[in-house]
């Protein structure tokens, strides 16, 4: 029998907010403080304490329910999410059920299957849990993290492969960085994927059980775990056994998903309206002033790069991924009244994204600044130095954050184009390989190669390349009369 994927994502990113959602404690790294340093009587739960709604976490949401075409609500009601953990200060969570910020959005994803339209069921707030740390046999519990603004974004149930799952995410996760609301830090994770997968018979519209994978902070996890996911509830069909509905982890040794709880159910978490906030009202003013806010997003970047700078789909992909990336790529190409954008791809995609990933380095900390790279692509492009000789003094910007022509200079790395001084050396090295001179005369062309790259070796790579072919075929051919 054939089976159907039926997946849907949840996605919980923590806003970029300086305090937390319902109190004033600063939002900060918990691997970068000490343990509960950052809390107070309102974020670990104490007795009568009031909490109050952080306005810049409401705008964030909104923020990203006009870029995912939500309809954003008027009236919000925060509601108590009820179940029992070590990281739960309160016994429970102050989130949104009922009565979300934002509803019935979508997003387009693009596959090896073509373009396809991911509907999203509501965008909405909540506060985030603390940290459990397991340690010799103890568990211990650090809230810092308690109460920082969690965003939830829920899809339907739309997605039908891994890689339909991992393009959905990816993309999404662009959206909320191009929007400055989460860092997209999955590593750190300020952003984690929990997808719900279930299989049902080809053909039938019955929803088959589901699990959940909870916590998944790579792209890499998320696509090996649904895929995993998928193919071991298969099995569990064939043989005659149901898929219990329960909440797995991912486990990255052993490649494959594991229990971890029994999954529980939305009556389970008994909502109801949290009874110390007073219902959010949303006025439509509010709304089209962030509307107007909102900056460039991945979709509409993408277009204008390929209509304005004349890029391919593929290229403009890879720039508009990262915002930063594509900023940087406008900057070099605009700081000195314009340049070759094919030019300005090739080297910052080649060469410079090279070493930007050799040693890990982001490219809003790089040494080599916009102008700075376009100053080495005007002195390739006018002939001061050639493609190889930039390279190397790409790789010495990189280190030091000096400018090309002054590290050209100190060097005397400038290019070589006084054709008398290029018919001099190609004619040391002409006498120097008589057999290779030889061989080329009798007709092995491919010798040509070797004598050009001799002729550039006995100029240190500074000749310019072009005269130096057109004057060694020159001298070749004179050599044959």
């Amino acid at each position: 029998m054939n089976y159907e994927a039926v997946i849907g994502l949840e996605v919980h990113a923590e806003l970029l907010t300086k305090s937390k959602m319902f109190c004033g404690c600063a939002v900060v790294m918990s691997d970068g403080e000490a343990p509960n340093s950052h809390v107070c009587p309102i974020c670990t739960g104490m007795p009568g304490m009031l909490p109050v709604i952080n306005r810049r976490a409401v705008e964030m949401t909104i923020m990203a329910g006009l870029a995912l075409n939500c309809t954003i609500e008027e009236f919000n009601i925060f509601a108590r999410k009820n179940y029992f953990y070590p990281d739960l200060p309160k016994g429970y969570q102050i989130s949104q059920y009922e009565f979300p910020l934002c509803r019935n959005g979508w997003l387009e994803i693009e596959t090896t299957q073509g373009k396809k339209r991911i509907r999203i069921r509501r965008v909405h707030l909540e506060e985030d849990t603390g940290k459990s740390i397991h340690a010799g046999g103890s568990s211990l519990v650090d809230f810092n993290r308690s109460g920082v603004p969690l965003m939830e974004i829920v899809s339907e149930p739309d997605l039908h492969s891994a890689e339909e799952v991992k393009a959905y995410a990816e993309k999404l996760r662009a959206i909320v960085r191009y929007l400055g609301v989460n860092s997209g830090d999955m590593e750190k994770g300020v952003i984690r994927f929990e997808p719900n997968i279930s299989i049902r018979p080809v053909g039938t519209t019955e929803f088959g059980t589901r699990t959940e994978l909870k916590n998944l902070n790579s792209f890499r996890a998320l696509e090996r775990g649904t895929a995993y996911e998928l193919k071991r509830q298969q099995e569990v069909i064939e043989r005659g056994d149901q898929v219990k509905q329960e909440t797995r982890g991912w486990d990255e040794a052993a490649n494959k998903t594991v229990p971890q709880r029994s999954k529980e159910f939305a009556e389970d978490y008994r909502y109801f309206p949290e009874p110390d906030l007073p219902p959010l009202i949303v006025e439509r003013a509010w709304v089209e002033q962030l509307r107007a806010a909102l900056p460039e997003l991945p979709d509409a970047k993408r277009e204008r790069f390929v209509t304005e700078y004349g890029l391919s789909v593929s290229e403009a992909e890879i720039l508009v991924a990262d915002r930063a990336v594509a900023d940087y790529f406008e900057a070099t190409i605009k700081q000195s009244g314009g340049r070759s954008p094919k030019s300005v791809f090739n080297w910052l995609t080649g060469e410079l994204f090279r070493y930007l990933n050799e040693s890990l380095t982001p490219i809003e900390q790089v040494k080599v600044t916009p102008p700075l790279l376009g100053e080495l692509i005007d002195l390739v492009e006018s002939g001061v130095i050639n493609i190889n000789t930039g390279k190397r003094v790409l790789g010495e910007m990189f280190k030091s954050g000096e400018s090309a022509r002054a590290i050209v200079a100190a060097k005397g790395l400038a290019q070589i184009s006084d054709t008398g001084a290029i018919e001099a050396i190609v004619t040391k090295v002409l006498d120097a390989n008589p057999a290779e001179v030889e061989k080329y005369l009798g007709g092995k062309e491919t010798v040509l190669g070797f004598l050009v790259g001799q002729v550039m070796k006995e100029s240190r790579g500074k000749a310019n390349p072009g005269a130096v072919q057109e004057i060694v075929r020159r001298q070749l051919a004179e050599r044959r009369k």
